[in-house]
C-alpha cells in the first residue's frame, strides 16, 4: 500500500531534478553518469582479458622479487658483532679477552650484589620468567603493583606506571599526551627515544640548540608572536617542553632551574627524562630535581629507563594521579606490550631497598665519575665531555678528520683497547637521527673502580689512540 502511494513522489520528485533543475547540474549529472558507465565497461575489459601460456611464462620470467631486506655492505661494522661471556659485571670477557667493563652501565655496580640475584631466582620459583600478557589482559602481577607504589613513594609523587621496555617508556609517553595540533620544544641534543616520541605524536616541533637557553627563548617568543596573530588556533595549541635530566648523547646535564622558569613564563607542559640521572646523582638517587633543589611540581612527567643504574629492564613515569593514569589508557608501549618479566620487577624492588639502606653508594658514584673525568681529561688524543659526576662521558679524537674517517678510527682503538683489557665502545648513531651526533667513544662509570683501575684504563687508552693511526 505504502509502495503504490509513495510511487506518484518519486515521480514528481524525478521530474523536477531533470526539467526544473539548471541547465549546469543537467550536464554536470550527464558526465558523471557517462564516466561510472565508462569506468563499469573499462573494468569489465580488463577484467576479461585473458593471458596466453606464452605470455605467463614470459611474465613470470622476467620477475625479480625485490629483497626482504637492502643489500648491506661485506665491511658493514653492525656485521663484526662482539662474543660476551659470562656475566656483565665490573669485568667481563669480550671475545675471549678478560676486560675492564667501561662500556654497559652499570653504573652503581649492583650486578656484583647477592641479594639481587637472590631475589631474582626466588622470583623465578613462584612466578616463572614471563607474565606472557600487557598489563590490561592478565598480565599484570601483584609485584608490578607493588613496584609502581614503591617508586611512587621513592620520587615522591602521587603514582608511577611501569613500562616492559625502556625505549618504549618515554616514546609512547609524549604522543599519550602531545597531538597533531599541538607544538613541542626540544633540544637537539635529545635520545634517540625522544626523537621517536615526538615523531609518533604527529605535533609540531621545535628544537633548539643544546643547553641553549637563550636561542630556546627567542623560538618562544616568535611562538607567542604567532600565536598573538591567530588567537583562535593558539586557544587549541598545547605547547610542550621535552629535556633530559643528564643528556645521553652528550653526558652533560640540562640547565634545569633555567628551563623551569621558561616553562613557567611561557605556560609550557614539561617532560624530563632522567634515564641517566635517577640513580645516580641527588642524595637519595631521585635524579636531577632532587640535585638542583627543584620543587617536582614545576616538572609535569618524569620518565627513566630502569635499564641503566638498577640493572634490569623496563622504564616508569612519575607525576600526579591525573597525569599518570591517562597512560594507562593511552601509553601504547603500556597497553600494547607484555608486562615486565616478574623477576626483572622484583629486581628493581630490591634495588630500590639497597637505594634507601645505603645513601652512601650515589656519593661515592659521584666521586668516581670526577676522578674518571680528572684523569681522563689528560688524554692527549682526546677531547672528554660531560658532566664532572656524569655516569656517561664521550671522548672525542682531536684530529681534524672527516666523520668516516674518525668513526673507523674509533673503532680500530675499541678494538685495541679490548685487546689489551678494556671494554670501551664507540657510539653508535642512526642515519635517520634528527641531529646526527659527533663520533666519539662511550665511557660508562662503575662505582666500584678503583683509583689503580681508573689509571688502567687512562694509560690503555692513551697507547691505542696512538697506536691507531
Amino acid at each position: 500500500m505504502l509502495q503504490y502511494e509513495s510511487t506518484p513522489y518519486i515521480f514528481n520528485l524525478l521530474f523536477d531534478i531533470i526539467f526544473k533543475a539548471p541547465i549546469y547540474v543537467i550536464f554536470l549529472e550527464g558526465f558523471l553518469l557517462l564516466m561510472v558507465i565508462w569506468v563499469l565497461i573499462h573494468k569489465q575489459t580488463n577484467g576479461s582479458r585473458k593471458l596466453t601460456e606464452e605470455q605467463k611464462k614470459e611474465i613470470i620470467k622476467n620477475w625479480k622479487p625485490e629483497p626482504l631486506v637492502p643489500e648491506v655492505d661485506e665491511n658493514d661494522p653492525t656485521l663484526k658483532t662482539r662474543t660476551v661471556e659470562g656475566p656483565i659485571g665490573k669485568y667481563i670477557f669480550v671475545d675471549g679477552h678478560k676486560c675492564l667493563n667501561m662500556s654497559t652501565f652499570n653504573y652503581l655496580g649492583l650486578e656484583e650484589y647477592p641479594q639481587i640475584k637472590k631475589s631474582a631466582i626466588e622470583t623465578i620459583r613462584k612466578y616463572g620468567v614471563g607474565s606472557c600478557g600487557p598489563r590490561g589482559f592478565y598480565g599484570t602481577l601483584d609485584v608490578h603493583l607493588e613496584l609502581e607504589e614503591r617508586l611512587a613513594k621513592f620520587m615522591d609523587q602521587e603514582e608511577a606506571v611501569v613500562y616492559s621496555y625502556a625505549f618504549s617508556t618515554i616514546a609512547s609517553a609524549i604522543p599519550a599526551y602531545s597531538k597533531r595540533n599541538d607544538i613541542i620544544f626540544a633540544d637537539e641534543c635529545v635520545n634517540f627515544a625522544i626523537q621517536k616520541g615526538i615523531d609518533a605524536s604527529r605535533s609540531k616541533v621545535v628544537y633548539f640548540k643544546h643547553n641553549n637557553m637563550r636561542d630556546l627563548e627567542e623560538k618562544l617568543i616568535e611562538q607567542h608572536k604567532m600565536d598573538v596573530k591567530k588567537p583562535q588556533k593558539a586557544a587549541k595549541m598545547r605547547r610542550f617542553l621535552v629535556a633530559e635530566g643528564i643528556y645521553l648523547n652528550t653526558g652533560e646535564m640540562c640547565p634545569l632551574r633555567e628551563l623551569v622558569q621558561l616553562r613557567s613564563k611561557y605556560k609550557l607542559r614539561m617532560i624530563l627524562d632522567e634515564s641517566v640521572s635517577f640513580g645516580t646523582i641527588g642524595k637519595h638517587g631521585r635524579g636531577l630535581t632532587e640535585f638542583l633543589g627543584v620543587d617536582k611540581t614545576e616538572v609535569d612527567l618524569i620518565s627513566a629507563s630502569l635499564e641503566a643504574s638498577v640493572e634490569s629492564v623496563g622504564g616508569f613515569c612519575v607525576g600526579t594521579h591525573f597525569i599518570v593514569e591517562h597512560q594507562r589508557l593511552s601509553g601504547l608501549g603500556y597497553c600494547f606490550s607484555a608486562s615486565q618479566p616478574p623477576l626483572l620487577t622484583q629486581v628493581v624492588i630490591t634495588a630500590l631497598d639497597i637505594f634507601e639502606k645505603e645513601p652512601k653508594i650515589f656519593k661515592d658514584l659521584n666521586e668516581v665519575c670526577e676522578k674518571v673525568d680528572k684523569k681522563f681529561k689528560e688524554l692527549s688524543r682526546f677531547l672528554l665531555r660531560g658532566h664532572p659526576i656524569s655516569p656517561i662521558k664521550h671522548l672525542y679524537l682531536k684530529d681534524d678528520k672527516t666523520s668516516s674517517e674518525t668513526d673507523e678510527i674509533l673503532r680500530k682503538i675499541s678494538d685495541q683497547c679490548i685487546k689489551m683489557g678494556l671494554a670501551i665502545v664507540p657510539c653508535a648513531y642512526l642515519p635517520i637521527e634528527k641531529f646526527p651526533q659527533k663520533p666519539s667513544l662511550r665511557v660508562a662509570v662503575n662505582r666500584l673502580l678503583s683509583n689503580e683501575e681508573i689509571t688502567k684504563a687512562f694509560n690503555i687508552l692513551q697507547r691505542a689512540s696512538y697506536e691507531i693511526k
